[in-house]
């Protein structure tokens, strides 16, 4: 296992194991690695001036991240990120994300094979917790991963020796007995991985056909069978630090029941535990199956091309060593390992693993295409656009397992309780075993007998998994669908949501607004005020720059460089061409306009269209050019299912307010027009005084509201500022997966519910039949164990949701 690991002092995302095989890089990782690559989604962007360079690309996205359309100038670049708002809820009702390691402390990181249930995650942490020069120690389930800060100089070592001691593998070293197992015939590799249980079944059905002279030592030998393992981790458990654990229980119980003799239902016990882990484990692995899909999505290796002077050199290397600015090629059937650029003029793209969509998508010349997707029809030539590590399905990755930190406030509860619940029905227990002996001369046999079956009653299997379970099915079904949910915190709050606000650039519309009408008022001809118009926007990303400057290539028109570029907060952008100045403006604050012009403006925005004005300071305006954005094909149908599920719907725009008057109408809903990054703040507020709002939005000027939201809701292609501020994102860029989200919501608390009191129920009749001796200790383990089975078969039905 490789012992070296990058020192770093900033925050660093979690990346997913690398499948790929990493002794071809320079760096290598092995059964642990680095995470010390920079964010994938930078919280603190430079600030997007007029000229500035837009926030790192979405792949999958046509057009460069925009942020929505400005003020009521429609057309202002002075975007301004706000930091200060929080959730209402932030401080209480979320556990901390993973922190940034602490200055020249290590970050290591692990697969961990073995875990059953989010219990088995806090096993882990706990006896990681325990090592020396351990500073943070996090198990985040989804992923199977293990993320440990460790202190400068130290060795990782005794924190693989500690996992190792609980009972758990680390993936490194079970590599060869993986490939191993492929070598198999299916049948060796059951039998492999079920000898325990197959064994003493054996044994046990073989006690039972043979006489009680020999039967009976066949059952007390079975027990030991069984209970060798059981014990064995129950004591490195002990060791560890987690004395109260579910292996625990059974030793004893196990142990007890052989003293009083009752050596069949002790073979029992334990075997009906067996197949409960089992079944644990089967449940785990389909709720994680979503993630360990996303994950092999990815190609270890890719074909890159490289040009010298002897002509084209094709190599294939690690898809972990290519670069942006590299040249690859992938045949039909064959999946980008990296974000890139399609160089080809045309190719199609099956991205329904990402988006779900099953249609293949037709990309262009120039167009981004995101990691993971299959070349459809040809072999295609692209662009390697991404960093290492922070692909769109590294991104994706890095979500899911930000959602294992943010765990539902039920759920947090629920651990707290559990981990007091199981030491007082150990107590309870052992009262019961002394009290009516000691106390009323009952008989000891009999009420050992009972207070052993109390005991594996104070297991608290099913109560622990019953919401885990359910919040994991659940996120894996959305992300199935194309719907990242950040953890059961944002699940839970996504569920109680009684109205939705919408961003309108780039999210009820498609963000690629085009240009409409052009009247000149000075006589100029047309191609020269437009020229004019897009000389000052070139270099823009905004949506409204970028459609004036297309305008003009399309139409074939020679822009000149334009100097002394500069935004004009709240206003709009002015550039000086051929000395002389030009300024583009919101009507609004164009002071030079006539009744005439005005009623112009008027009627343009009375057709849903945004205008700005060309001029210069102090003349009589040159130009009027209006846009017009497209609304997505799919709002109104998804605005009308969200109406279905009684939500209701408003839209908050920058925008002039006859243009957002003119879209809202259109898709029957109410809106706000006019308002800055903080105006949206404050309308968000408002709102929620009386009810729970979700926020969705694509731009960096959306991130304020959506963390000032009881919920922030992120398009997928829009930036990573919003999508870092989001508590979920629509990776498809579909706004119907908005009521498909709510829906599965809504269906995972409900599940939660009933699993909750399937499991407390069904623990408090059993507890009152062993009190009163009706039932015993077989019946009680196999409570315990079909009530985790039952718990965990209800989650599981949120998987086939739609």
């Amino acid at each position: 296992m490789s012992k070296s690991c990058c020192s770093h002092s900033h925050a660093a995302p979690i990346k997913a194991v690398s499948k790929a095989d990493a002794s071809r890089s320079g760096h290598s990782h092995t059964s642990h690695c680095c995470d010390n690559a920079a964010a994938s989604c930078s919280a603190n962007p430079p600030h997007p001036d007029h000229q500035g360079q837009s926030v790192a690309d979405s792949p999958g996205d046509e057009e460069p991240p925009r942020g929505a359309c400005a003020t009521d100038t429609a057309h202002d670049h002075d975007h301004h990120h706000e930091q200060g708002h929080e959730h209402d809820h932030a401080a209480a009702a979320t556990e901390p994300p993973l922190a940034a390691p602490e200055q020249n402390h290590r970050r290591h990181s692990w697969q961990v094979l073995g875990m059953d249930c989010p219990s088995c995650a806090r096993k882990i942490e706990t006896a990681v917790s325990r090592v020396e020069g351990v500073t943070q120690a996090r198990v985040l389930f989804a992923t199977e991963k293990l993320v440990v800060d460790l202190a400068p100089g130290l060795s990782p070592d005794p924190v693989t020796a500690a996992v190792l001691a609980a009972g758990f593998q680390l993936k490194g070293n079970t590599q060869a007995t993986e490939r191993d197992d492929k070598r198999l015939n299916p049948l060796m590799t059951l039998l492999g991985k079920y000898w325990q249980p197959l064994s003493l079944a054996g044994l046990m059905g073989v006690a039972a056909l043979l006489p009680s002279q020999i039967g009976q030592p066949l059952f007390t030998l079975a027990t030991l069978w069984g209970l060798w393992p059981v014990a064995r981790k129950a004591w490195a458990l002990t060791r560890s630090g987690s004395p109260f654990a579910i292996e625990t229980l059974m030793t004893v119980a196990a142990v007890g029941a052989l003293f009083l003799g009752e050596t069949a239902e002790a073979a029992m016990v334990l075997l009906l535990f067996m197949l409960g882990e089992h079944l644990e484990a089967y449940a785990a692995g389909r709720a994680r199956a979503g993630v360990t899909a996303l994950m092999a999505l990815v190609p270890d290796q890719a074909l890159r091309i490289r040009t010298t002077a002897e002509g084209e050199v094709r190599e294939e290397v690690a898809a972990e060593m290519l670069r942006p600015g590299d040249i690859i090629e992938i045949a039909p059937g064959a999946r980008l390992p990296a974000d890139a650029r399609l160089l080809d003029p045309l190719g199609a793209f099956d991205e329904s693993a990402l988006t779900g969509e099953s249609i293949p998508v037709e990309r262009r010349q120039g167009d981004k295409v995101p990691a993971g997707s299959l070349a459809a029809d040809r072999v295609l030539r692209l662009e390697v656009v991404s960093e290492p590590g922070n692909n769109a399905i590294d991104r994706i990755l890095h979500l899911i397992e930000e959602a294992e930190t943010q765990r539902a406030p039920i759920e947090r509860f629920i651990d707290r309780f559990s981990r007091w619940y199981t030491p007082a029905m150990m107590l309870v227990a052992l009262l019961v075993v002394l009290v009516p002996p000691l106390a009323f001369g009952q008989s000891w046999d009999e009420w050992i007998y009972r207070g052993l079956a109390l005991l594996l009653i104070g297991c608290p299997c099913a109560l622990v998994i019953s919401t885990p379970a359910a919040v994991t099915s659940a996120l894996a079904a959305a992300t199935r669908q194309g719907a990242l949910i950040k953890g059961g915190a944002a699940l839970e709050r996504l569920a109680h949501i009684d109205t939705l606000a919408f961003d309108k650039t780039g999210t009820l519309t498609l963000g690629k607004p085009q240009l409409t009408d052009l009247v000149s008022l000075n006589g100029q001809p047309e191609a020269e005020l437009l020229a004019l118009a897009a000389t000052i926007e070139q270099g823009s990303h905004h949506p409204l720059a970028r459609a004036l400057v297309t305008a003009a290539g399309e139409r074939g028109l020679a822009l000149t460089a334009a100097r002394d570029l500069r935004a004009l907060p709240g206003m709009g952008v002015e550039g000086r061409i051929d000395g002389n100045l030009w300024q583009l403006l919101a009507p609004s604050r164009a002071t030079t306009l006539d009744a005439a012009v005005q009623a112009q403006v008027a009627t343009l925005e009375q057709q849903g269209k945004t205008v700005v004005v060309l001029g210069q300071p102090g003349a009589a305006p040159a130009a009027l050019l209006a846009l017009r954005d497209q609304i997505r094909p799919e709002a109104a149908a998804a605005l009308q299912g969200l109406n279905e599920l009684g939500l209701k719907s408003i839209m908050l725009t920058g925008d002039n307010p006859r243009a957002a008057e003119a879209i809202a109408t259109e898709l029957g809903m109410g809106w706000r027009a006019g308002l800055l990054p903080e105006g949206k703040v404050e309308e968000i507020a408002k709102l929620a005084k009386q009810q729970k709002v979700a926020m969705i939005g694509d731009g960096i000027n959306d991130a304020p509201a959506m963390k000032r939201a009881s919920i922030g809701i992120a398009m997928g292609g829009g930036t990573d500022v919003a999508l870092e501020t989001a508590d979920a994102a629509l990776t498809h860029n579909q706004l119907g997966g908005l009521a498909a989200m709510i829906r599965l919501s809504r269906s995972a608390l409900a599940n939660i519910h009933q699993n909750i009191a399937l499991a407390l129920g069904l623990k408090a009749i059993f507890l009152v039949t062993s009190l009163l001796g009706i039932t015993g200790l077989w019946i009680a383990v196999l409570a315990d164990t079909g009530a985790t089975a039952l718990v965990t078969a209800n989650a599981l039905r949120l998987l086939r949701k739609r």
